[in-house]
């Protein structure tokens, strides 16, 4: 396994979703081990609550994994962790529930936030953002070339009537995007787009990161699987910006040992093999990245 478990070792799952991740590293623990689990779904929460891995050694939080430093400081004080696992994106029971406003081929408020207590749904953000707004997210976040002809759309439409659920969206959408990869359907990058907007979801994961090293004891593992090209290109750059150390001039002549890198990085990233992708087709744009934490310490 990635994380490299210790059967004594102090793990945090900051993505629990419906535990999939914990019971595989509880599945590694000895009596003496501990597993801290966070998720800012409250179903998924409760979900964890409902059902420990790991018995008494398990303790699921309800908390965003922006707040990582926050809990451990609370659950474990000063203490080091040898392993922090985080699954990015969406998760299957949030794809699956029409009630959650996540999927274009479900018919449901259109919401899609993670806590549908906490921020603005996607409904709102649409129904009252600029076109110019609306054009930025969709281009950005979905990478999709049509973004300016969706938006004006979504503009127009919404003069004549709010735009409230998933079906009305995706019918919008499929109407202005004349073509469309095979098998994939034409509201699939929007949807993306605005959920990663309504979520936050690439500024949660850049200020996981350096909490998550911070938590780390020399020799923990930073183990993070994401599934879009921004979350991971921000993954890798992190990792490599950490492995290379304390940002002096390139013509300094400064030695190894000053440079104090606070991360390995460990092999190459992990695709999913054919077996993962025949269980579960939405793991095929899955990479995960691993990281390891030297005893370098930055001021």
């Amino acid at each position: 396994m990635a994380l490299k478990i210790r059967p004594g070792g102090t793990y945090v799952d900051v993505t629990y979703g419906r535990g999939g991740h914990s019971r595989a590293i509880a599945a590694h623990l000895s009596e003496q081990g501990r597993l801290i689990a966070m998720d800012r779904d409250p179903d998924a929460s409760r979900h964890g609550l409902d059902n420990p891995p790991a018995g008494p050694r398990f303790e699921m939080v309800h908390a965003s994994f922006s707040e990582l430093s926050r809990v451990k400081h609370r659950l474990l004080g000063d203490q080091g962790v040898d392993g922090v696992l985080a699954d990015l994106g969406v998760s299957s029971p949030q794809l699956d529930d029409a009630g959650r406003g996540f999927a274009f081929n479900r018919e449901g408020p259109l919401d899609m936030r993670m806590d549908p207590a906490s921020g603005v749904s996607a409904a709102e953000w649409i129904n009252e953002a600029e076109q110019s707004e609306l054009k930025r997210v969709i281009r950005t976040y979905g990478e999709e070339k049509h973004a300016a002809r969706i938006a004006r759309a979504i503009v127009e439409r919404r003069n004549a009537a709010p735009i409230t659920t998933t079906g009305e969206l995706a019918a919008l959408i499929a109407g202005c995007v004349p073509d469309t990869e095979p098998g994939r359907h034409p509201a699939t990058r929007t949807f993306q787009a605005i959920r990663m907007h309504v979520n936050d979801e690439l500024g949660q994961l850049q200020a996981l990161l350096p909490q998550a090293v911070q938590c780390l004891k020399a020799a923990g593992r930073l183990v993070v699987i994401s599934f879009h090209s921004l979350e991971d290109r921000i993954v890798k750059r992190f990792m490599r910006d950490e492995a290379r150390g304390d940002p002096y001039p390139r013509d300094l002549p400064v030695s190894a040992d000053q440079l104090k890198p606070r991360l390995r990085v460990i092999g190459k990233p992990v695709r999913p093999s054919e077996r993962e992708l025949l269980e579960n087709r939405r793991a095929r744009s899955a990479i995960m990245r691993v990281a390891e934490r030297t005893g370098a310490a930055r001021a």
